[in-house]
């Protein structure tokens, strides 16, 4: 964070600013903001100026800043003063404003292996977090929070001792392998039992001490039952809502302890995917192959935003994750705050999700950016669809992460597509000179009827064969199994059994 020193009545204390008066001494309040700084954004400590009662900045200066920096050098680097020190030589330093002399500091946030940066001998009693315009002290759950982020690996890959494999919802299991399978024909997983399955995808490890295969707090989160989870994490929850007509709380909801879904992270993805994937129709456009296209941009970028809230949210922490639905505007928002720092992560190039597992597990499926440019391309997206920047906003007490999506200026013409517009392109293709369509092409323009055919069909029979689909449509088998795919890849229907033996059903 930079400032302009020489225009500090522009300025007023806030989340990320701290003004001290600091005549001819170091104040003893600099620690509790030095830590509160390191364990969230990092911001500025401004050392003799003060903030008038009007909330401006008023430069009073300092006696001997060469002293002060000396005194505050040899403080910040005693251990029984604070656990650690931070800061180079370049962030301490000597401005003159107003004819008056005042110290900058510039604190970073601490890197999270060496936090909770803290006062004195006793993390308990000396760490500090700042939200608003103050130093706060962190309970014992925070703090516990910001132990979890400290270690090199991730909370997610944890095994759960004294678990087995009844704590899975094996359909759920099943749906994610026949998604893997229609992803990576043919792959050597593909052909291993259930439990060595999910070994090889990090939902099941073994225990160092007694060499044993448990759940993994990943597995459980992904595929688990929902009272399964809340044993290992009690504040778990997951909520979905649409609240599209002002006069009703909500239109529609979705929430993990209902007891009607298995309550999973991997289940609730494809719920609220599905869900919001409506609030940006397809066009009717063709591919270079003459097929239709199913997606547009923001259908990418939603499944990036679901996964990004699922990777990134602290399970152990309080609130849960609530995802919202307004008539122009979505927000996610998720326990715990970015890992790697908010301006690190909106920045791009840093993959540090906290649930490293649960980001492997949606990457197996293409769901999900892993190289750390997923917040960047999320932007661009927004941007060029909404003509709107996603918002971020970190909180803290307890630790928040809330994404907002505007969608107010989203355009009428993106925002719905007219019943008829199908039907006027098909007329008009027939007529238009210019352009000549074989009839395989013009059967592929009605894609809407034969999902709707192949949706009917299957609820009126409770599975299909590819065969039957390809005589019920009277389509070729390659054009049949695309718009099978593309159903399964929407979580429409799943696909059961092997190549030979696969039959189609209903998602339930």
């Amino acid at each position: 964070m930079k400032i302009d020193i020489n225009n500090l009545t522009a300025y007023q204390e806030d989340h990320r600013i701290e003004a001290k008066t600091a005549k001819n001494q170091i104040p003893n309040s600099i620690w509790e903001t030095y830590s509160s700084f390191a364990n969230t954004e990092g911001g500025i400590i401004l050392l003799g100026v003060v903030e008038e009662n009007d909330h401006s900045f008023s430069v009073k200066g300092v006696e001997d800043s060469h002293k002060l920096i000396g005194d505050f050098w040899n403080m910040v680097n005693n251990r029984q003063k604070v656990s650690v020190n931070i800061l180079t030589n370049n962030m301490v330093y000597d401005q003159e404003v107003e004819g008056k002399q005042i110290v900058v500091i510039e604190v970073p946030r601490a890197d999270r292996t060496i936090r909770p940066v803290y006062i004195g001998q006793d993390p308990m009693r000396g760490t500090y977090v700042r939200y608003g315009e103050g130093d706060h002290l962190c309970n014992r759950d925070q703090i516990a929070a910001i132990y979890r982020d400290a270690t090199t690996s991730t909370p997610d890959t944890n095994v759960l001792k004294g678990l087995d494999m009844s704590v899975f919802d094996m359909n759920t299991v099943h749906d994610y392998r026949n998604y893997f399978n229609g992803k990576h024909a043919g792959h050597v997983w593909s052909k291993q039992d259930d439990e060595m399955f999910l070994r090889s995808i990090g939902a099941m490890g073994f225990d160092r001490e007694d060499g044993r295969v448990y759940p993994t707090v990943a597995g459980l989160l992904m595929f688990g039952h929902e009272y399964d989870i809340m044993r290992e994490m009690p504040d778990y929850f997951l909520d979905y809502r649409e609240q599209l007509d002002s006069k009703i709380r909500w239109t529609h909801r979705i929430v993990s302890s209902s007891g009607d879904w298995s309550g999973n992270l991997f289940d609730f993805f494809f719920h609220v995917y599905h869900r919001l994937r409506s609030a940006f129709p397809v066009p009717f456009q063709l591919s270079q192959d003459g097929s239709r296209e199913d997606e547009v941009p923001m259908h990418k970028a939603l499944r990036e935003m679901i996964v990004n809230t699922l990777a990134h949210s602290d399970y152990y922490g309080q609130k849960g994750i609530v995802i919202i639905r307004r008539p122009d505007s979505l927000t996610f928002a998720n326990p715990g705050d970015m890992r790697p720092g908010l301006k690190t992560a909106l920045s791009g190039g840093t993959s540090d999700a906290r649930n490293s597992t649960i980001m492997k597990m949606f990457g197996l499926l293409d769901f999900g950016e892993r190289a750390g440019s997923g917040i960047p391309d999320l932007f661009d997206i927004c941007k060029s669809e909404l003509c709107s920047q996603p918002e971020y906003q970190v909180s803290y007490a307890p630790s928040r992460t809330t994404l907002t999506i505007d969608m107010s200026k989203m355009t009428q013409s993106k925002r719905t597509i007219k019943a008829d517009d199908n039907k006027k392109t098909d007329d008009n293709s027939k007529t238009d000179d210019k352009r000549t369509i074989r009839e395989d092409d013009k059967r592929t323009i009605r894609t809407d009827d034969k999902r709707t055919i192949v949706i009917d069909y299957i609820r009126r029979n409770g599975e299909a064969k590819t065969e039957d689909l390809v005589k019920l449509l009277d389509s070729s088998t390659t054009r049949t199994k695309v718009l099978l795919y593309q159903l399964v890849d929407e979580g429409i229907l799943v696909s059961c059994g092997g190549n030979r033996n696969r039959t189609y059903k209903l998602r339930e």
